[in-house]
């Protein structure tokens, strides 16, 4: 974070634990510890102030507020709360979700049907403060954690979770207990998720999709269900590495003409930040299309990506068509040999198609 001057954050799971360190101090003891500290994954060791302490008749309740740094997280500002009760003696304790906590609709999670949305390694860091705690004290750590995030119901409309069958709120969330600004990897581990739960319910076609016009797209040209779309954003890279591991026999890439065309050209991240339009990559498809030098030169010249596009429709070079195989190409070659088809699609900001070419690859035609 030196480079950048952004500031990190704690991710909702490093919440939960802190919530659930303090609550159970205070289940033991009376006492709730303020600030609180834990341990994580990677040895580091934060303290958390409490903004919730309440001790019930055989339960504590604690809350932390989440601090996502300067990464744009929705859950920035949500308070965390944990509430420990005693559980049967040898249950080894279990998790409940709360109110704002989603719950397992879904296969294809990294966790059963019915199970509260907290994941593996939340849970991990739990049950470890749990057994620490239990040890320090002399308590026992047959205990039940509960899990809520106010307001976490609607705060989870804007995620991934309705399309990946979470309902009811969040999903508890970490690997490292640290939130790295704009690091993306919320990004690719939902788009991660995405795939295993379009593949757990017997989904054959899915789309990869730059945005929300191309999502209406690819709904409107293959009539493809909610949890066969994969919110792509920029990282396409993402979407094919993880299917080159856990294939799908057919991917469309539905996108915006411009961000086709870096994929065309070979990048696998979409951003503007880090790949442009390539107008003189453009200008060689747009030649080998049958334009001449003068048609080459004005779209090396273009301003735009869709201006390219427009000044090949009117010479009849099909620079849509002949972008789309280009970044089908890119596809195939990040998906190496894996048994999976694909096809694209180009649209213009308004959803019109201006390029698309057939499925092709081990299970498709050309």
């Amino acid at each position: 974070m030196r480079s950048s001057g952004l500031r990190p954050g704690w991710t909702t799971g490093a919440c939960a634990t802190a919530a659930t360190t303090a609550a159970c101090t205070a289940l033991f003891t009376g006492g709730f510890p303020d600030p609180v500290t834990i341990t994580l994954p990677k040895g580091q060791r934060p303290s958390f102030a409490l903004a919730v302490e309440e001790l019930g008749d055989g339960s504590a309740t604690a809350g932390v507020v989440k601090d996502a740094g300067d990464d744009p997280d929705v859950t920035h500002g949500a308070l965390v709360r944990a509430t420990v009760r005693p559980g049967p003696a040898g249950s080894g304790g279990g998790f409940r979700a709360g109110p704002g906590v989603g719950t397992v609709t879904r296969p294809g999670l990294p966790l059963e049907v019915g199970e509260p949305a907290i994941n593996p390694v939340p849970r991990r860091m739990m049950r470890e403060a749990v057994a620490e705690v239990a040890a320090r004290h002399g308590g026992c750590g047959d205990v039940e954690v509960e899990i809520s995030i106010d307001d976490g119901e609607e705060i989870a409309r804007h995620t991934w979770n309705p399309r990946l069958g979470i309902l009811g709120g969040l999903s508890v969330l970490g690997t490292t207990g640290v939130v790295v600004p704009y690091s993306c990897s919320a990004w690719i581990d939902s788009i991660r998720r995405g795939v295993d739960v379009a593949r757990a319910a017997g989904r054959t076609h899915v789309a990869g999709c730059t945005g929300s016009t191309s999502e209406k797209v690819a709904v409107a040209e293959y009539g493809l269900p909610e949890d066969a779309l994969l919110d792509m954003g920029d990282f396409a890279g993402a979407v094919l590495k993880y299917l080159r591991r856990h294939p799908v026999p057919r991917l469309t890439v539905v996108g915006g003409f411009a961000k086709i065309s870096k994929l065309a050209a070979g990048h696998l991240d979409l951003h503007s930040s880090r790949s442009r339009v390539d107008t003189t990559f453009l200008a060689g498809l747009a030649a080998a299309g049958g334009g001449g030098e003068e048609l080459a030169a004005a779209v090396a010249a273009a301003n735009t990506g869709l201006e390219t596009v427009q000044l090949c429709a009117g010479r009849g070079v099909p620079l849509g068509d002949l972008v789309a195989r280009a970044a089908r190409e890119t596809a195939l070659g990040v998906l190496r040999g894996a048994p999976v088809a694909v096809d694209v699609l180009c649209i213009d900001r308004a959803g019109a198609v201006v390029g698309r070419c057939e499925p092709a690859g081990p299970a498709g035609r050309d």
